[in-house]
């Protein structure tokens, strides 16, 4: 069992945990979730042992094996193999004095420790974790200097699963990950057998790996008993709960206030109105639930283009004159929504490279129009964004001869409007550089947009706005991710990169993820014929323009909607403190504000209808 008491946190003048409390139960599998910056690192640090908290305690069983994978990077000239097999301390300590050939009763324990922990089929366990992990047998015997940080790092996850801690401590584990090795990490940690205390922003991994969450807000910690989607209907249901509690507060305090002003010149009631005072300041408010107004993402609609807008033919694509990938055949239409799968290392990013222009055909041929705008994500651009500049001069440099007001519109498209536009890059978290990448890449309203793990560093929340907006995005989509639930809401064709070739994948995820962990063969193309996959996309062609009509309608309501409301809010500041409304209404007669009240109320209601008949018909089209 693990127990933090009232652990309090201060960083630099912030108080980041704030008397957090929680018992957590013994082997249970914990997700560790909140919004970015919320401090869930620093509370796994607590728990590791590697930050002291300013007060409070984190107990637990002293016998217990902590394992917590360090923030560097393994290094030097010893193999992925050696470095694993060598995490098993105790192993490794057994089996030195072993051939030291001690005396036999003192052998014999020996022997005893080392089948009790298995000891002997550990080589075996060790390769297994690093082939699921993505390291084939003779990379598991390569330095680990031949390896970039990334994949250091895997090395590093493999030797902490390795070492079978008591409780395993994991940060975002999936960082470094392509989508093979999250699936095949999540499957691992549902057979651990100790306890689990993971943060993640993966929310098929907190569906299916752990039996309960742990929620950090305002420095205060909830446990959840469920998967991700058991936290987040009990969380709407306690949110509601605390608005009816806040509301019914508000009356009660409104009430005492009015019998305190009532009351308390009366002699006779005084006492009875010093009384309510006293409850008044004893009554704590109930904290209203606060949305996040920079969960935001929207993606300028680009002008129409005729398909295709990418065709490739037999093409082949690679680095100075060597081929990585051959006989590329590829369609690419407006609204298309594609993910590449493949393991990194196969050739997902080189291929997007192509589609995007940054690579041209070796062999074969690509045909594009000449209009064709492309907005292409990589975690590189975040990487490279100026830590001294603002997102205001950051987008006025791209989008030179806009005015202002465009430059600020594009920022509030991402939630950057305000203060936001000009604080320095340097001061944002990892998800808010991200969130200003998308805002660049996508100045110009591209036609097709290739988003290479554009996942990293947002949280769940952020993720979910991001696939929101992916889905009410009007050009094509190419996505490499390795998140499950990003793939599966905002993909409809699948390419399978591998073994040099891109091939169009007939299953679905589920199919894909079973080929994975060994549950049925992969089948890049299945059994369906040119004729059946030329019908489907007629079939999909006709959907897309179907649905083209409806989207435009919805986006139009909503559209409509938002102005009248707006307008509405205007006539009313107008009737009911007329210095604060427009100059236009300021001086309208109320009878005239009335009566164009009423025609916004009716335009509004019309306006709703038909936003609601346009959406219900967009939900028949796409069901």
């Amino acid at each position: 069992m693990l127990t933090m008491n009232a652990v309090t946190v201060r960083l630099g003048g912030r108080t980041i945990l704030d008397s957090a409390t929680a018992t957590l139960p013994p082997r249970g599998r914990i997700g560790l979730i909140g919004r970015n910056g919320a401090g869930k690192s620093t509370l796994m640090k607590v728990i590791a042992g590697t930050l002291d908290p300013d007060s409070g305690s984190v107990e637990m069983p002293k016998s217990a094996r902590l394992g917590y994978v360090a923030q560097e990077a393994p290094a030097g000239q010893g193999t992925p193999f050696q470095t694993v097999l060598a995490a098993d301390v105790e192993r490794a300590a057994l089996m030195v004095e072993e051939e030291g050939h001690p005396e036999p009763h003192r052998l014999a324990e020996i022997h005893e420790r080392l089948i009790a922990i298995d000891a002997y089929t550990a080589a075996a366990r060790a390769s297994r974790i690093l082939v699921g992990l993505g390291f084939d047998e003779a990379a598991q015997h390569r330095p680990l200097d031949s390896y970039s940080g990334g994949w250091r790092m895997r090395v590093a996850l493999a030797a902490l699963l390795f070492s079978q801690p008591d409780l395993l401590l994991l940060d975002e584990p999936s960082n470094h990950l392509d989508l093979e090795a999250t699936m095949w990490l999540e499957n691992f940690l549902k057979t651990y057998r100790a306890t689990i205390v993971v943060i993640s922003h993966e929310r098929d991994l907190l569906n299916n790996v752990v039996d309960y969450i742990l929620h950090l807000e305002g420095g205060k910690i909830t446990l959840y008993p469920g998967g991700y989607d058991d936290f987040e209907r009990q969380r709407a249901e306690r949110l509601a709960q605390l608005a009816s509690a806040r509301e019914a507060q508000a009356a009660q305090r409104a009430k005492l206030q009015d019998y305190v002003a009532r009351n308390s010149a009366r002699a006779s009631t005084a006492k009875q109105a010093q009384s309510r005072q006293k409850a008044l300041a004893r009554m704590q408010p109930i904290a209203e639930a606060v949305s996040d107004p920079t969960l935001i993402f929207n993606f300028p609609s680009p002008q129409a283009l005729k398909p295709p807008l990418v065709q490739l033919d037999q093409a082949s694509v690679g680095y100075d004159g060597k081929p990585i990938l051959q006989h590329i055949d590829l369609r690419l239409d407006p609204d298309d929504r594609l993910a590449l799968l493949g393991r990194n290392g196969n050739g997902k990013t080189t291929l997007a490279r192509l589609l995007s222009g940054q690579l041209a055909p070796m062999e074969g041929t690509k045909h594009a129009p000449g209009k064709l705008r492309v907005g292409y994500f990589t975690q590189y651009q975040v990487e490279e964004l100026d830590s001294d500049d603002t997102p205001l001069e950051h987008m006025s440099r791209l989008m030179r001869g806009a005015n202002p007001s465009q430059v600020r519109a594009q920022l509030g498209r991402f939630g950057f409007s305000g203060a936001m536009a000009e604080q320095k890059v340097g001061k944002m978290s990892g998800g808010e550089k991200a969130r200003l990448a998308l805002a660049l890449i996508t100045r110009d309203a591209p036609h097709l947009l290739i988003l290479d793990e554009p996942t990293n560093h947002l949280d769940v929340d952020t993720r979910e706005a991001l696939v929101q907006a992916l889905n009410d995005y009007d050009g094509a989509v190419v996505v490499v991710s390795h998140d499950r639930h990003m793939i599966e809401a905002s993909a409809d064709r699948l390419v399978l990169v591998d073994a040099g070739r891109a091939l169009e994948f007939a299953g679905s995820l589920d199919d894909y993820t079973d080929s994975i962990l060994g549950k049925g063969p992969p089948s890049p193309e299945g059994s369906r014929s040119k004729a059946n996959k030329k019908d489907d996309r007629k079939a999909a062609a006709a959907a897309r323009e179907a649905s083209a009509g409806l989207r435009k309608a919805v986006k139009d309501a909503e559209a409509e909607t938002a102005r009248l409301t707006a307008r509405i809010a205007e006539i009313d500041r107008a009737l009911t403190d007329p210095r604060s409304a427009n100059a236009s209404d300021a001086h309208r007669p109320a009878s005239d504000l009335m009566r164009l009240r009423g025609e916004a109320d009716r335009a509004l209601e019309s306006s709703e209808a038909r936003w609601l008949a346009a959406s219900e018909s967009l939900d028949a089209v796409s069901a």
